[in-house]
């Protein structure tokens, strides 16, 4: 990844592991704290503790000042090498960083004799590291989590036989069997039997999905029941699979903050250093010189922002909400409109027929109506299209494969059926709307949350399908608490002004809130020009019809009915059914960037009032040290709360 110079001069580099680095073993994820602090690390430092405490005893005993050096000497160098390799990387990639500022103060409190001194700070550094890898380990469990939760093994069916067979040799095709509690190892589809499934892990939803034969199920589920699965996607290439590599991407990402935290880091310990120096040359005070460079600790920020990314990715994917990019969570925490399309957002995205209104009141015209709009939408994927066959299957009717068909997005399908034209879609002009007021129940009195589709055959209206879409529980709950955030809301759809007026009421929006009877390409224009008109904008769709708009929005976040994450636009893909996960979301974003800027405020007033007294002499070396990892422990601990609690 390119940098530009001056983030490769500024950045301060603070822990001693990589923050986002891969996440522990397994087997480490969910151990008491005891244990996971590594035995080299918490003898480090006891060493240096003991060897601190024998330094003050010393020097009450009046130890030659040769004695006390040797001894700081060796504890310095058992206990400290970290911290020297640190600063001397850095040092040689013309970085700096706390740990070189740091090493220098522990070196200049030595060339004193102040050893007792440099053995604290020292000590001080090192719980200080501690603290701050525990706080990243938890930031990671939720990931972790997530990768220890697959079995190991699966029951293949092979010849009416079962065998037991790691789950990296499963392949697409084979059929395994599943007990009741079993967890589901790959994706797969339902081959016999019928049970509820549990899909938290994923979706963040607590209520279990009642699965048949046919109906697929989603690696990381857990089966309530007994079932048989034929998989059809396995190891990396299965949704679960590709859930996690998502969520390690995002925590591994460098936002635009980061770097931000990286250039104040640096710019805090350049401060200290000159402030130092000045000092030096002012007061010749040695002591309060140290006090100066020990006081600046910006560790708290430039460690405390990664964590903070870090645990809302963590959240977010522990409701359901994968982020794809650590840049996205900022981009979202700044957003000030939220767009949302109507089809498959605030509704549920099954449409159902709810209406028949044929032109003739012949016998049969609504089986006629129907029949060749069925066979007008035989090729076509959109929801409306799906619910008119489904509909002419259910009555039972022979539906004649079309000979040819034209699909225009926004517009409808137009085909050949039989020697007729016949064209099925929304009506798009005033001339069509009013031929639509000589129907048996005029367009106007169209029941609530309906859509009109009107059907023409050869040039004529044959009549119009009444088709409603569901609006999702909690869609007004999420409207309601995203407006209680100060954002603006606006709902996008293709439905005609007096559905979208209708819908729009149920989910207790105001006219203004409504654009209606749009074409995709509106959609994209109305998201251009928010943006043109100086608002951060989010625009949230199903992630398949909506691909341009969510792609000219600040964040584009798609709303799917499955767990692919890979194959879902948008640079946030909620996999749930609930619309309230959106608004959880949006809460975390915005909770993350307040705690980072909170950490951002926080360390420059207290560096900036720690040095001040240090350089004044009011602050002795210890007591700036305190100060230090003080501060630095609070920003981080203040990151980590935004970190999952352990899933029960």
């Amino acid at each position: 990844m390119s940098e530009t110079a001056p983030e490769r001069a500024e950045p301060a580099t603070c822990p001693r592991h990589d923050p986002l680095s891969s996440p522990p073993p397994p087997a480490e994820a969910h151990e008491p704290l005891p244990k996971r602090i590594e035995t080299t690390d918490a003898a480090r430092v006891i060493l240096v503790a003991v060897g601190a405490l024998a330094a003050w005893i010393a020097r009450l005993a009046g130890t030659p000042g040769w004695t006390l050096a040797t001894i700081g000497t060796v504890i310095l160098a058992a206990g400290c090498w970290p911290i020297a390799v640190e600063a001397w990387g850095d040092l040689r990639e013309r970085r700096m960083s706390m740990e070189l500022s740091m090493l220098l103060a522990i070196a200049a409190a030595t060339v004193i004799g102040q050893w007792g001194t440099a053995l604290l700070i020292a000590l001080f550094v090192l719980v200080a590291e501690i603290l701050e890898d525990l706080c990243m380990e938890r930031g990671r469990d939720a990931l972790t989590g997530l990768m220890t939760f697959l079995p190991r093994t699966a029951h293949v069916i092979i010849d009416g036989e079962e065998r037991e067979i790691p789950i990296d040799d499963l392949a697409p095709g084979q059929v395994i069997a599943l007990r009741p509690g079993g967890r589901v190892p790959a994706d797969g589809v339902v081959r016999r039997g019928s049970a509820d499934i549990d899909q938290s892990r994923i979706t963040g939803e607590s209520l279990p999905v009642t699965v048949d034969a046919g109906d697929p199920v989603p690696a990381g589920s857990i089966t309530q029941g007994p079932l048989e699965l034929e998989v059809t996607r396995a190891g990396e290439d299965s949704s679960f699979a590709r859930i996690i590599a998502a969520v390690r991407a995002a925590q591994d990402s460098r936002a635009p903050v980061h770097r931000l935290a990286d250039v104040l880091a640096a710019r805090i310990v350049y401060l200290a250093l000159g402030l130092a120096l000045l000092t030096l040359v002012v007061t010749r005070d040695t002591g309060a010189t140290i006090s100066v460079i020990i006081a600046a600790g910006a560790c708290g920020v430039a460690a405390g922002t990664p964590l903070a990314v870090l645990a809302s990715v963590a959240r977010c994917a522990r409701t359901g909400a994968f982020i794809k990019d650590g840049a996205h969570l900022e981009s979202l925490s700044a957003v000030d409109t939220v767009v949302l399309d109507k089809t498959g957002t605030l509704t549920t995205g099954a449409p159902r027929v709810v209406g028949l209104r044929p032109a003739s009141g012949d016998a049969g015209a609504e089986d006629s109506l129907l029949r060749l709009s069925a066979a007008a939408e035989w090729n076509t994927e959109h929801p409306i299209g799906r619910a008119i066959l489904e509909r002419a299957r259910e009555r039972g009717l022979a539906i004649p494969s079309p000979e040819s068909t034209l699909y225009t997005p926004g517009r409808g399908v137009e085909a050949v059926v039989e020697g007729q034209r016949v064209s099925v879609g929304r009506p798009d002009t005033d001339r069509d709307s009013s031929a639509l007021d000589g129907l048996p129940g005029p367009a106007a009195d169209l029941p609530a949350g309906a859509t009109a589709v009107r059907v023409v055959v050869d040039g004529a209206t044959a009549g119009i399908i009444l088709v409603a879409d569901e609006l999702r529980e909690g869609s007004a709950l999420m409207l309601s608490k995203i407006r209680d955030m100060g954002l603006d809301v606006l709902m996008l759809t293709g439905d005609a002004p007096s559905t979208a007026a209708r819908i729009g009421a149920e989910l207790g929006l105001t006219p203004g809130q409504i654009r209606a009877g749009l074409l995709p390409q509106d959609k994209e224009a109305i998201i251009s020009e928010l943006r043109a008109a100086g608002h951060r904008v989010a625009m949230v769709g199903d992630g398949v019809n909506d691909a341009p708009a969510l792609s000219a929005a600040d964040v584009g976040i798609a709303m799917g009915s499955g767990t692919d994450v890979a194959r879902e636009a948008g640079d946030i893909v909620l996999v749930g059914s609930d619309p309230l996960s959106l608004a959880r979301t949006i809460h975390i974003a915005r909770k993350a960037r307040r705690v980072i800027m909170a950490n951002f405020i926080g360390t420059i007033a207290v560096d900036a009032v720690a040095m001040g007294m240090a350089a004044l002499g009011l602050l002795g070396p210890i007591a700036a040290a305190l100060v230090h990892v003080g501060s630095e422990s609070a920003f981080i601990l203040n990151s980590a709360r935004l970190a999952p609690g352990p899933r029960r």
